[in-house]
């Protein structure tokens, strides 16, 4: 006898365990992912519990797995977020198989669908009660033709035909994509314009951006600023030389770059051009600092990668890391770590070495243990920094 529907729900409950939307609150891509799944599994075992022929169009599923008992024992390389990706195509033509399907392309349990499976069988066997002949039929091309039914094989062919690809993907959106690069042309050089006339006219080093905003949203940002540089001129003679970053909040960085908040106002934005002398007075102190943290350590520069800090937070650190090396003499040769460079981490409790040859030391480290680290390491680190720059 065939599956019935509250049958397989029970004995799919290993697989809605796994999958089931309400366990992934905090992942809401791949929430929605199984909700979208579910929703044609559910359809596609809808479809095959109708009466009449059963030609059911092959559907693809992707479903995110929670590591479970049993999908642990059976996928021991399940990924540190807790699910692993599954994807399959579904082409049965019945309950049990579909079921079957289900369970194994998600590497669950099947032992508990063995006295459904011998169930089937018996139903399937000779009417000599010999061993079961069950199998699919496969019907001439001509029967398809003629009846105008759909062929399951033709459909799950041109299934698989239909998965996307990077270069299929990338053929079929050339025509949109060239379509609005030419439509945003117009904006393209306008914020070239302004952008050309700010730098000449109050003789800044650059503009730049911290995000990836669109074309319309920067060239918004510098029409602001040229109407302020219109009606207070004089408050903008004090970014020449400096580069302006449009960022999340203004100040000046630890590079010297003049940030402006994009949420600001014009008010916000005068009140730094003014504090600007101040700022460059801390940049200059901070530039002080690095050079006696360098002398003390043998000629290593103290550098910073990745986002750029606001220059007193920037000040702050070096001036503890400063202090710190005071309270301990060391004996280092004033050029035996030149050429090396250093980054000051604030979350590490030990040093250590970047694969690219910088030196990452925390702030609170011991200034001995320091100087044995440094001098253990400055040959490696001489070797990786010469790999970087071939």
């Amino acid at each position: 006898r065939a599956l019935s529907a509250a049958e397989a729900v029970n004995a799919l409950r290993p697989f809605y365990f796994a999958v089931h939307p309400d366990f992934f609150g905090q992942f809401p891509r791949e929430r929605e992912v199984n909700e979208n799944s579910l929703k044609q599994l559910n359809g596609y075992m809808e479809n095959l519990q109708k009466p009449g022929l059963k030609l059911v169009q092959p559907i693809k599923l992707t479903f995110y797995i929670r590591d479970t008992k049993e999908s642990t024992e059976k996928q021991p390389d399940i990924v540190s977020s807790g699910f692993r990706s599954v994807s399959f195509i579904l082409h049965t033509n019945d309950i049990l198989s579909t079921v079957m399907n289900v369970l194994t392309s998600c590497s669950l349990p099947v032992e508990h669908m063995e006295r459904h499976e011998k169930s089937f069988g018996t139903c399937k066997s000779g009417p000599d009660g010999g061993e079961s002949f069950h199998r699919p039929i496969k019907w001439d091309k001509s029967y398809y033709i003629f009846t105008g039914f759909r062929d399951p094989e033709q459909e799950l062919q041109q299934t698989k035909r239909m998965e996307p690809t990077l270069h299929g993907w990338l053929r079929n959106s050339e025509p949109e994509a060239t379509k609005k690069h030419n439509a945003s042309l117009p904006r393209r050089e306008e914020l070239s314009r302004l952008k050309k006339e700010l730098c000449e006219k109050f003789l800044l080093a650059d503009i730049k951006w911290q995000r990836s905003w669109g074309v319309a949203h920067k060239c918004s940002q510098l029409q602001s600023l040229t109407r302020l540089s219109h009606q207070n001129p004089e408050d903008l003679i004090n970014l020449q030389g400096h580069t302006v970053v449009f960022a999340d909040q203004s100040g000046m960085n630890a590079s010297g770059d003049v940030m402006l908040g994009t949420m600001d106002v014009h008010h916000q934005w005068t009140k730094l051009f003014q504090q600007l002398p101040s700022y460059r007075s801390l940049q200059q102190q901070t530039d002080w600092l690095k050079e006696r943290i360098s002398c003390l350590l043998g000629g290593s520069q103290v550098i910073h990668l990745g986002p750029v800090q606001p220059i007193a937070e920037h000040y702050s650190t070096l001036n503890a890391f400063h202090k710190s090396l005071m309270s301990r003499r060391l004996h280092l040769h004033p050029r035996s770590l030149h050429g090396l460079t250093m980054v000051l981490d604030n979350d590490r409790s030990t040093p250590s070495l970047h694969e690219t040859g910088h030196f990452i030391i925390p702030i609170n480290c011991d200034p001995l243990k320091l100087q044995l680290f440094l001098q253990s390491h400055a040959p490696e680190a001489r070797s990786r920094t010469l790999q970087r720059h071939q």
